[in-house]
C-alpha cells in the first residue's frame, strides 16, 4: 500500500452530495424549544420562585436552551441565504 499517488494515477474527485440541512436544523431547533419550555416550568415550578433554580446550579439550562433555539434559527436564516 502507498501513501502518495502521482497525479496521473489518481481518480478524479467525486462530485458533492446535495443535501437539505433545513430539515436537521428544524428538527434540531424544535428540540431545543421543547427543552426551553421544560427549563422554564421547571424554573416558575420551584418551591422558592426563580431563585431556587439558580441556587440549585441549574439556572445556566435555560440560558443554554435560549442559546440552542438562537443558534437554531440563526443557522436556518444562514441556510435559506446560501439557497438563494
Amino acid at each position: 500500500m502507498r501513501l502518495w499517488l502521482k497525479d496521473s494515477e489518481r481518480r478524479p474527485d467525486p462530485l458533492p452530495a446535495r443535501t437539505d440541512a433545513r430539515k436537521a436544523l428544524l428538527v434540531g431547533t424544535l428540540l431545543w424549544l421543547v427543552a426551553l419550555g421544560t427549563a422554564l416550568i421547571t424554573q416558575w415550578t420551584a418551591p422558592e420562585g426563580s431563585g431556587a433554580a439558580s441556587a440549585s446550579g441549574t439556572g445556566w439550562w435555560l440560558w443554554c436552551t435560549v442559546i440552542g433555539v438562537g443558534l437554531g434559527l440563526g443557522g436556518l436564516a444562514w441556510v435559506q441565504l446560501r439557497r438563494r
